[in-house]
């Protein structure tokens, strides 16, 4: 009796998040194939990389740099080079699909993610539900939704190729191939540097010792630190290149004429890091609910909505079972760096600004969560994560469909 209870509220909790799924899914195609402007500076860079040029012609975006009368794209080049096949057959602005390309994309990442989970011996159920949290219920729906833009459509590539290297270690035993994916992942979000670390204690069997792991490991650990040493002085060398220092990425000439936000007003007056913003990236990380805002005389009419975001605890709720994680030397490595690339964060300017729901940052370092999440035994609270995956999508749903209705 009992049983067939919890199946019924879990077959209704389906269905509402089937129906969430089904309008965030809707809207995303529809923006895709309606509202992509196809002015991605990517797709600019893209361009230019056909055309022999490090440089663009004009910043389609924001945040581009002006050094020596030339204008750059700030951001690393991978992205680019994923949108140039598209680029050379349509143009620039000619191919409007960096939305539906992001879709494409993220739908691999579910494919790498439902590998893992079989890897993992995640139940069928549990994958179901965890697979639509991922989908719809993660930072990775939002950058999807808003990859019309360069900061948004990176963050989609590099969810992949970090997912990938993951990927690489759990169903295929290789780190080589991981190495290949961070390096890829490096070249889209400069964060996926410290992964190896995770990514080499996670290849370890749990009932091998240190000594016997290091001398076996010697030789794959070689081969994977072969495309990251090329990323490294690739990305380097484009900088020095462009702006006369290997570690000159181009923020240091941002040019953004009549710019007045906030944002601006920090990178000019504090700086790009600073611990003035940790209060603000803590509060917004951890607690910081979805705030509307109301105007008019009665304060009926929705004027507004914090576009900094609302803290993953509240959007993601289900990310909270990551707290039965199995304590060991890979939760370990992977809570280092996790604390490493969040840390970093918690002192930028920006913690992923003109976000709607979650802080997309996050998704640098979500990866590596999920599969410590997933890595111990089901307790009896994993019973809650159909409730959780529902919650956090039918949320997205309302704050992205009020968003696009009253335009705030």
């Amino acid at each position: 009796m009992h049983r067939t209870s919890e199946d019924n509220r879990n077959r209704a909790l389906a269905f509402l998040a089937g129906l969430g799924a089904l309008a965030l899914l809707g809207l995303l195609i529809l923006r895709g194939a309606l509202r992509d402007p196809g002015l991605n500076s990517h797709g600019a860079l893209a361009d230019a990389f056909l055309h022999g040029r490090l440089w663009v012609e004009s910043c389609p975006e924001i945040d581009c740099a002006l050094f020596q009368g030339r204008t750059y794209v700030i951001f690393p080049p991978l992205p680019a080079v994923v949108a140039l096949p598209f680029v050379a057959v349509f143009g620039f602005p000619g191919f409007k699909g960096f939305v539906l390309l992001a879709l494409a994309l993220a739908g691999l990442s579910l494919w790498a993610w439902h590998r893992i989970f079989r890897a993992l011996d995640v139940e069928d159920a549990d994958a179901f539900w965890l697979l639509a949290a991922i989908a719809f219920a993660s930072p990775l729906f939002q950058v999807t939704l808003r990859s019309e833009g360069v900061w948004f459509y990176a963050q989609a590539v590099g969810f992949l190729m970090t997912t990938l290297s993951l990927w690489a270690v759990i169903c295929r035993r290789s780190l080589p191939l991981a190495g290949l994916f961070v390096a890829l992942a490096f070249l889209c979000r400069q964060m996926a540097i410290f992964y190896p670390l995770f990514l080499l204690v996670l290849a370890m069997p749990r009932e091998e010792g240190w000594r016997e792991t290091a001398r076996r490991l010697v030789r794959p650990v070689l081969l994977a630190g072969i495309p990251v040493v090329a990323a490294l002085v690739a990305y380097f060398v484009y900088n020095y290149v462009r702006f006369g220092s290997p570690t000159e990425t181009g923020y240091a000439f941002i040019h953004n004429p009549g710019s007045t936000g906030f944002i601006w007003r920090r990178i000019t007056e504090v700086g790009l890091f600073s611990r003035d913003y940790v209060l603000f990236n803590v509060l917004y990380l951890f607690l910081q609910g979805i705030h509307f805002e109301f105007g008019g005389p009665y304060l009926t009419q929705l004027t507004g909505l914090d576009r900094s975001g609302s803290a993953l605890l509240v959007m993601c709720p289900w990310l909270l079972l990551a707290f039965y994680a199995r304590l060991d030397r890979a939760f370990a490595a992977g809570a280092v760096v996790i604390a490493i690339i969040a840390g970093i964060t918690l002192f930028y300017h920006s913690n992923g600004a003109d976000q709607t729901a979650t802080q997309r940052y996050a998704l640098d370092w979500l990866p590596i969560l999920i599969v410590l999440m997933l890595r111990a035994e089901r307790p009896r609270a994993y019973a809650a994560l159909p409730l959780l995956v529902t919650w956090g999508i039918l949320a997205n749903a309302a704050v992205t469909l009020l968003t696009s209705v009253y335009k705030v």
